[in-house]
């Protein structure tokens, strides 16, 4: 089998060379392509009964891609996202062969042809004043892990930064003499958000003299915090929160975002973060990059652009500071 037919030297090159040195795309978004190959060689390998070292490209037809992507629904018990992640990754490497090699430019125009699914989005629900108030209150502030959690959960309220985010800030990006944060985002997006009073004032407590390459939140083990172990926080909080206040949100979503609140609305948002389930609905996820840095230095004020659902008065109040 020639080299331009058989699939594996173009799978090696589109993972090491055109995703690392032409696309330079970010390591989890290159382990999420590898992680497609992974399941895809051996579905078809299965499919075609050959061996995956003799896979041709052509064998990757777009019947069996269907039927790939309807595996991952069904046998691995995925969502539509999942599914469209697959098919995403799938479309980059047909693209990269049908660029390089012209004898494929058929087969890579009908593996393309394999259509996104349309899925539904859920609601995105809020939690009002009140309710970050008893989860501000849960953590014993007399303890270091008390102030550190509540460092930790007064930062995701102030900034809305994700839980990915929080866990891989570092003392470095802090600028605590001038009330703001360089947080970190996705696609390697860099955006400043201003730091309220209280909040300088417990992460200037938390941080105290450590390096400055350090990173701001750590474990009880004294290693920095994960993901996982930010939602696994939130989730214990709301759980306390419910004896101070009846939370009636939805309690099966997965970490926190939140927003800063004008006087007495609130435009709190809680979206679903794809790991976890235990809190109202997501201390962590923004698509506009924008709004940390159109916030007004000041406490109290609202100047972001959320997505979601509001009370009326919320939203006129939010339309006449935009």
């Amino acid at each position: 089998m020639r080299e331009t037919t058989a699939l594996g030297p173009w799978i090696r090159r589109f993972l090491l060379e055109h995703l690392v040195g032409e696309r330079n795309l970010a390591a989890n978004t290159r382990c999420s392509y590898r992680d497609t190959m992974r399941q895809l060689l051996p579905f078809v390998s299965a499919r075609l009964h050959k061996a995956v070292d003799r896979l041709a490209v052509v064998d990757v037809s777009s019947k069996l891609v269907r039927e790939f992507l309807g595996d991952v629904e069904t046998s691995r018990g995925c969502g539509i996202a999942t599914r469209n992640q697959r098919l995403a990754a799938i479309h980059a490497l047909a693209r990269f062969i049908g660029e390089h090699s012209p004898e494929h430019i058929a087969w890579s125009a009908q593996v393309r042809c394999v259509p996104y699914k349309k899925g539904t989005h859920a609601t995105v629900p809020y939690l009002d004043k009140a309710e970050i108030d008893a989860l501000l209150a849960c953590p014993n502030r007399y303890t270091q892990q008390g102030r550190r959690e509540y460092a930790l959960l007064l930062f995701l309220y102030n900034t809305g930064a994700r839980a990915s985010e929080a866990a891989q800030l570092t003392i470095c990006d802090l600028h605590l003499d001038h009330a703001s944060v360089d947080i970190l985002g996705k696609g390697r997006k860099r955006r400043q958000c201003p730091l309220w009073p209280a909040t300088v004032g417990a992460l200037r407590a938390l941080v105290g003299e450590r390096s400055s390459e350090e990173h701001v939140f750590l474990n009880r083990c004294g290693q920095p915090m994960t993901r996982f172990g930010v939602h696994a926080l939130v989730k214990r909080a709301a759980a306390k929160a419910q004896g101070y206040y009846a939370v009636a949100r939805d309690q099966e979503s997965q970490s926190a975002q939140h927003s800063t609140f004008d006087g007495n609305t609130s435009a709190e948002l809680w979206r679903g973060d794809q790991y976890g389930a235990g809190v109202a609905r997501s201390l962590l996820a923004r698509d506009d990059q924008r709004v940390c840095r159109n916030q007004p230095r000041r406490q109290g004020s609202c100047a972001r652009q959320v997505r979601g659902q509001y009370r009326p008065s919320t939203e006129q109040a939010m339309a006449r500071q935009l």
